[in-house]
């Protein structure tokens, strides 16, 4: 009985923890103490929804490189692929996702799902990406220990792919991949318990085939990413090629600026002096 409890609670609020778990019971009229929801909830296999922590773990021996996108515009495909890895939930465990996607379009090149964290399923979708797209100018990454492995580095420079790599504790610098992690887990992950890896596999490959083909994107004139990716590809030209938001920073940079100026105008109004007062200048020297 209290296990179907929990379980009716954990399908209403996924999000809900031991601790909360413990509380909501004990609103239900139940007397029962957080150690035994812990035990449950383990042998029951649930685990409350939120992001992982420390996915993306530098090793001190891997080289490290500077990222080089900072306040550059990015308007054509293949200028700037970048690269990340999440946490996907699943009804009982949980796997990781890879993906590569085009900033410019927003386009997802390829994708992978492992159940551990070596860089094997990094490296397959790196070759993929490449094997089908072509090579970018740019390869941006995080300083995580499948990035900076010699078996992916090595690829990017054999191409002569330049290497770039977000700044420590600065998600922003690979913004539009953690974007779509966002679109991902709001949209797919979140409304669904996947039984198994291959369930998984199957839905988020749906979910991505959607995103790229069906998925109306404002930044892109609500235009899906594949329309941008392969009408670029061919003609080498969009017409909204400036209205894509590909540099966060300037623009925030600029969006703070102005409301401080605006928090800074002094609000002083000068009242004009009385007629009998007011004398024109002389124009004499």
């Amino acid at each position: 009985m209290l296990m179907r409890q929990i379980d009716v609670f954990y399908l209403k609020w996924p999000f809900y923890g031991s601790r909360r778990m413990t509380e909501q019971l004990r609103v239900e009229g139940l007397c029962i103490n957080r150690k035994r929801v812990q035990r449950l909830m383990r042998e029951m296999g649930l685990e409350a929804i939120y992001p992982k922590p420390n996915l993306s773990k530098p090793h001190p021996q891997h080289k490290k490189y500077p990222y080089l996108l900072r306040n550059m515009l990015i308007n054509r495909v293949n200028q700037v692929w970048g690269c990340d890895i999440t946490y996907i939930p699943m009804a009982q465990g949980h796997v990781y996702l890879v993906a590569i996607i085009d900033w410019y379009s927003r386009y997802v090149l390829s994708w992978r799902v492992s159940n551990t964290l070596d860089n094997s399923f990094c490296v397959d979708a790196l070759k993929e990406a490449l094997e089908r797209h072509g090579n970018p100018e740019i390869f941006n990454t995080d300083q995580g220990v499948q990035f900076t492995s010699a078996d992916f580095t090595k690829i990017l420079e054999d191409k002569e792919i330049k290497i770039s790599m977000d700044g420590k504790g600065r998600c922003l610098d690979n913004v539009f991949t953690e974007r779509l992690w966002r679109s991902l887990k709001q949209e797919e992950i979140y409304l669904k318990a996947y039984a198994s890896i291959a369930e998984a596999r199957s839905e988020i490959g749906a979910w991505f085939n959607f995103y790229n083909t069906e998925r109306m994107h404002q930044s892109l004139d609500y235009r899906p990413p594949a329309e941008i990716f392969y009408r670029n590809s061919i003609c080498g030209y969009v017409h909204n090629a400036t209205r894509c938001n590909t540099y966060p920073q300037i623009q925030k940079q600029k969006k703070v600026l102005e409301i401080k100026q605006e928090c800074y105008k002094p609000n002083i109004h000068f009242s004009p002096l009385p007629k009998e007062r007011y004398q024109p200048p002389s124009s004499r020297p």
